[in-house]
């Protein structure tokens, strides 16, 4: 059996480095909402940042499921014709 190598484009790791910065700057709003809405010290912008990550990187799953779902509807839509 041939092992298939497979090509990430330039263009391809840009697209998922926004992505994913988009996704953390999210979480990073979401952080700034939560210490003004509640009124706690700006301190915690940074001594939080850890829940951050997880955040953005949960943000990044969802965006990720939903993306791969779009695929593959695209791909059973695309195979009836």
């Amino acid at each position: 059996m041939a092992v298939k190598d497979t090509v990430i484009t330039a263009s391809e790791k840009r697209r998922e480095i926004l992505l994913a910065a988009g996704c953390f700057i999210a979480a990073f709003l979401v952080n700034v909402y939560a210490i003004i809405r509640f009124g706690t010290p700006w301190t915690e912008m940074f001594t939080q940042i850890g829940y951050v990550i997880v955040l953005s990187v949960a943000i990044y799953a969802i965006v990720w499921a939903v993306r791969l779902c779009i695929m593959f509807l695209k791909s059973v839509f695309r195979s009836r014709r």
